[in-house]
């Protein structure tokens, strides 16, 4: 039986960040912990593209355009949904996933999910790398293990 998986070998892999502005300082933190990641995993930053958007919204239309430049072999996208008053976390919550997948699914490239959605603040940041990890790392594990099982599957 064939078995085929991913690694962590960012060395020769391209990855775009798509940043969003929104929520600075949580996700300024989850581009932190993703960059390092991506060097720990052997990845150099001429490799490395930051895309930044006003908000989480607008990252699956830049993740799109990224992911049909040829450019890059998967898409990290970062972003902080916090709940408010009003249903419009869950409208934006919603269609960014949505977005996200559709990204993925019509590209065929990797597109990784870290997009924090939380109840307050305080959990945004300690998933932001202050208590509980940083989504931003485990977005970019995801994205170079998932680009490097892509390519393997591209020469079954």
């Amino acid at each position: 039986m064939k078995q085929v998986s991913g690694d962590l070998n960012a060395s020769d892999l391209r990855l775009g960040f798509v940043v969003s502005r929104f929520n600075h300082s949580i996700t300024e933190n989850l581009l932190k912990g993703a960059v390092e990641t991506f060097r720990r995993c052997g990845g150099v930053d001429e490799n490395a593209t930051v895309v930044r958007v006003p908000g989480s919204f607008e990252i699956p239309a830049a993740a799109l355009r990224l992911a049909r430049s040829g450019q890059v072999d998967a898409v990290v996208c970062l972003g902080c949904l916090i709940r408010g008053e009003t249903p419009h976390f869950d409208y934006l919550s919603r269609e960014v996933t949505r977005g996200l997948g559709q990204v993925a699914l019509e590209t065929g490239l990797p597109v990784t999910y870290g997009v924090i959605t939380a109840e307050t603040v305080e959990q945004a940041l300690n998933r932001s790398g202050i208590k509980s990890g940083n989504k931003g790392a485990e977005a970019t594990t995801a994205a170079v293990e998932m680009a490097r099982l892509f390519r393997q599957l591209g020469a079954v």
